[in-house]
């Protein structure tokens, strides 16, 4: 076993003899060249500790001439994002460059000013990502950090030959763990497919397939089974007018999390949002049972709400009558992907950020399916999902299980604690 010493990093702990510590700024330089004659175009991003390229006919609206406040990277070079350091969602904030091109000056890019590996080094750097070193650096408000402050992180260095055995170990591992990461992802993206068909299917042709049909006159809903109504909403649901109280919880409409509280919302994504101090009489009312139209409903449907608060303003609330038998059906059927299709062509002016209103929502007709089979269906679904949802969740965990040991993997070679 080769001899050890203290590395005077406490997270670090020991490291080989013959391995060097001394700053980042030994290492590296901070690369500030803007592209400001547009010359480069090829558009980079950082996205979860990978450095991806990005479609510039589809990145916010920009065109080639707006990229000359971006900078210009090469290969080889390492990308950090420094701000929002507290916040545990956004992890992963370094990329190695493996190609030519620009990226967002809001990031700080590094450049090898001694012979180094590059990969080495980013490897490095990920393992310090993970472990949050830099979770307690930076200020302001959104906690950031500038390549001063960052320039007197200290890291260390093995010898040259062994960074590139290190390098070209990990490579190799990585790239391994990702295919194996990517594949069960592609499992869980044809689950969620399947999922969504089911529930598509069910909502519009019920469970008998051996039912009579007709045609119900509208292009996306097709076919339904003959004992089927098709009815304008307005006639099944009405509005909430209700202005909120100052006693009622704060809530968000989420297309991932339904109606959940602010408090709730803001520690599942880490986005921050604005909490009413005063004025509370700009808020609504919405009650457990009520059906949301939201902002972003064109893209995941209405939500139902289980709880009972105060809400944006700019929100809808449906109070359904007696004649919504089972409110259930209506919970899958507004989130099927027939239904957000249909709700999102009904105005153009969604697709310019102005909300969904009451409006759009009687543009569609629905399907009054018979008291029965409406409770059939809800109960079919909600048992049918969940099983998909267990097994999608099993999945999630194997990518997550997966994550930490690739993490683990990495932290153990580049500290050498593990020798290749």
């Amino acid at each position: 076993m080769r001899g050890m010493k203290d590395s005077g990093i406490e997270w670090i702990k020991s490291i080989p003899m013959l391995w060097n510590v001394h700053p980042i700024y030994y290492y590296f330089i901070e690369h500030k060249q803007r592209n400001y004659f547009g010359d480069e175009s090829n558009l980079l991003s950082l996205s979860y500790g990978r450095i991806v390229r990005k479609d510039i006919n589809t990145s916010e609206g920009l065109l080639p001439e707006n990229f000359n406040g971006y900078n210009i990277v090469s290969k080889g070079d390492i990308v950090l994002r420094l701000t929002d350091l507290q916040n545990d969602k956004r992890s992963l904030r370094t990329g190695l460059v493996k190609e030519r091109g620009i990226i967002t000056s809001a990031y700080v890019t590094i450049r090898p000013k001694k012979q180094i590996n590059s990969n080495y080094f980013y490897y490095l750097l990920y393992a310090y990502d993970v472990v949050k070193v830099l979770y307690n650096m930076g200020n302001g408000v959104r906690q950031g950090l500038n390549y001063g402050e960052l320039s007197k992180l200290h890291l260390i260095e093995p010898p040259l030959s062994e960074q590139h055995r290190i390098a070209s170990f990990l490579d190799a591992k990585c790239a391994e763990i990702d295919a194996l990461t990517t594949d069960i992802q592609a499992q869980i993206d044809t689950l969620e497919l399947y999922k969504r068909s089911v529930i598509t299917e069910a909502v519009t042709k019920g469970l008998n397939s051996d039912a009579e049909m007709k045609d119900s006159g509208i292009q996306w809903l097709g076919k339904v089974p003959i004992n089927w109504k098709i009815e304008n909403p307005k006639y099944h649901f009405v509005q909430r007018q209700d202005r909120a109280t100052r006693d009622l919880k704060q809530l968000t409409a989420s297309q991932k999390y339904g109606v959940i509280s602010q408090e709730e919302y803001m520690d599942l994504t880490g986005a921050k949002v604005v909490t009413v101090q005063k004025d509370f009489d700009i808020l609504k009312k919405v009650c457990a049972g009520d059906f949301v139209i939201h902002m972003r409903s064109f893209q995941g449907g209405l939500e139902y709400s289980t709880r009972t608060g105060s809400i944006s303003s700019a929100y809808v609330m449906l109070i359904p009558k007696e004649t919504i038998f089972e409110p259930r059906y209506y919970r899958w059927f507004f989130k099927s992907p027939a239904y957000i299709d249909a709700l999102s062509s009904t105005s153009n002016l969604v697709r310019d950020g102005q909300a969904m209103r009451w409006a759009n929502f009687i543009q569609l007709p629905i399907p009054i399916p018979p008291e029965n089979e409406q409770r059939a269906i809800a109960d079919f679904l909600d048992a049918k999902c969940a099983q998909i949802d267990e097994i999608i969740a099993q999945k999630r965990e194997q990518i997550s299980t997966i994550e930490e040991y690739k993490k683990s993997l990495i932290f153990e070679y580049v500290t050498g604690k593990k020798e290749v």
